[in-house]
């Protein structure tokens, strides 16, 4: 199974990948240069270890996700409430809305959001 736990700089490699693909490695390196003022050889170290995580492809010098956004979303995000809530949606919701206030539609949303959930 692929280890979805991505550190800050792998996901931010992972965002423009998820953008492009399939993009070269070169074009990569372009647009991490230019985005982040990583060199090449910082972002071809991340490719080979990434890959070797099994979240990319990195062959013939082209470079293309093995998972999705959504799915590594998901995954962090589960971590999140897992260690911070002990799973817990509604601990979760009651931290988050402390000090908040939700519009309207922000509510709606959440309610039809949970209705979908339950049925």
């Amino acid at each position: 199974m692929t280890d979805m736990k991505l550190s800050e700089s792998e996901y931010r490699l992972m965002d423009v990948i998820w953008e492009k693909e399939p993009i070269s490695a070169m074009d990569l390196s372009a647009v991490c240069l230019e985005k982040y003022d990583w060199k090449k050889s910082t972002v071809y170290t991340m490719l080979k270890r990434m890959g070797d995580k099994g979240l990319l492809l990195f062959e013939n010098k082209m470079v293309r996700s093995l998972v999705e956004k959504d799915q590594v979303d998901r995954s962090e995000g589960d971590a999140l409430l897992n260690k911070a809530y002990g799973g817990s949606i509604p601990d979760f919701f009651a931290a988050f809305l402390q000090d908040r206030k939700l519009t309207q539609e922000e509510a709606e949303r959440i309610q039809r959001m949970i209705k979908e959930a339950v049925e």
